[in-house]
């Protein structure tokens, strides 16, 4: 049997490298406990190349999915600032293993939250939201995995974009989200997919965060979770995001 060291360390590497690898739960299923302990471990190696944690990202923010993937709870990964990618920009394939591209809205701290906490108390903490699109790359072959081996993966978490900020005031519920690429829309849903508001999915974070021993610091951005199906990125696609009184965003995608 792996330590949960060596486990971190064969994600890490994976991510790292653009490796497909195979499903840690082929010879090592991994508990919730200790899936997240491997994402933590695999992200403390991360610190030390010199990266910085300037957020988290929630996951399974659907309960459709979580029914699908046999959890009653949502997941969470951490963000860090090598992570970003330009609004607008171009991201290159090169660093990915098998991407794919959902919506989502962003939320901005400005005060810090951790614990149980209502969704007023959350929106108290928050300094702005704005329209987001994540990145998300499973490193396991056929983009096939377990709830242990997405939660030690960084919740499949890779890379992500932020649009322009705005008042936090903004009601955010139920806002219409077009996803297209190269100009046709593919993918059109609601926030209020996200956990019938993405308000509770910062809720949740506040949680979670407090349970693996952190918080949601001001500065950090929390990424709600997806609001439609993930699309698979190709090289040469031109990816767009409009939200209801939140505006658009994008990137092109290279080799």
């Amino acid at each position: 049997m792996k330590t949960l060291a060596e486990l971190a360390e064969y994600v890490d590497e994976a991510a790292r490298t653009a490796t497909e690898i195979p499903q840690i739960s082929d010879t090592h299923p991994l508990s919730v406990e200790d899936a997240y302990a491997v994402q933590a471990l695999s992200m403390q190696r991360r610190y030390a190349r010199g990266e910085k944690r300037i957020g988290i990202k929630m996951g399974l923010t659907s309960r459709a999915k979580m029914i699908q993937v046999g959890v009653s709870d949502v997941t969470w990964g951490r963000l860090t600032d090598a992570m970003r990618e330009e609004e607008g920009g171009v991201v290159s394939m090169s660093r990915f293993v098998h991407p794919r591209v959902e919506p989502e809205i962003a939320f901005l701290m400005k005060k810090p939250l951790s614990g149980k906490v209502s969704a007023l108390e959350a929106m108290s903490a928050v300094e702005a939201v704005a329209p987001a699109l994540e990145i998300i790359d499973s490193r396991y072959k056929a983009f096939k995995f377990d709830v242990g081996d997405v939660i030690a993966d960084n919740s499949s978490s890779s890379g992500f974009v932020v649009g322009t900020w705005h008042s936090p005031e903004i009601d955010i519920s139920n806002l219409g989200m077009v996803l297209s690429i190269n100009g046709r829309p593919q993918e059109i849903g609601s926030s209020a997919a996200i956990l019938g508001n993405p308000v509770r999915s910062l809720v949740s974070a506040a949680r979670m965060v407090a349970s693996a021993g952190e918080e949601l610091k001001p500065g950090d951005i929390v990424l709600a979770g997806g609001a439609t199906a993930a699309i698979p990125m190709e090289a040469g696609q031109s990816v767009l995001l409009e939200v209801e009184n939140l505006g658009q965003i994008g990137f092109n995608i290279g080799d």
